[in-house]
C-alpha cells in the first residue's frame, strides 16, 4: 500500500503589500509551491503558479501584464504566451491552464492561500 502525503491548503503572509509595485508580480514559495502574485490595480492582486508550461520554467512572475478585453493576462517573458490571471488559462487554448490560487491583503500584508 503506497499512502501519499498531501498538504493542506493554508492562508501564509508572503509579503507587505507595497513589496509588490502596481503592474508588476512577485514570486513566492508556499507550501513547497512557486506562486506569482500579481499586482494589477492598486488593491487587485491575483495569484497563479509561477511555472510556464510551455518553456517549463519558473518565471511568470516577471511577466508582462496586461488587458485583453477586459480581462487581466500575464505574458511568459520568454515565449510571450498569456495567462488568464483569474482563471489560469491560456488564451490561445483554454484547455492549457495553470493553477490559480487565493490571495488576500489583510492590513497592508498580502496572504495565499496554497
Amino acid at each position: 500500500m503506497t499512502q501519499t502525503l498531501t498538504r493542506e491548503a493554508v492562508w501564509v503572509q508572503v509579503c507587505e503589500l507595497n513589496d509588490i509595485l502596481l503592474h508588476a508580480g512577485v514570486a513566492a514559495k508556499v507550501n513547497g509551491k512557486q506562486i506569482a502574485i500579481f499586482r494589477v490595480e492598486e488593491n487587485l492582486l491575483y495569484a497563479t503558479s509561477n511555472f510556464d508550461p510551455f518553456t517549463k520554467a519558473n518565471v511568470l512572475s516577471r511577466g508582462i501584464i496586461g488587458t485583453k478585453g477586459d480581462v487581466y493576462k500575464v505574458a511568459s517573458p520568454l515565449l510571450k504566451h498569456s495567462f488568464n490571471l483569474k482563471t489560469g488559462e491560456y488564451l490561445d487554448d483554454p484547455t492549457i491552464t495553470i493553477p490559480t490560487y487565493e490571495v488576500r491583503v489583510e492590513d497592508g500584508k498580502v496572504w495565499v492561500k496554497a
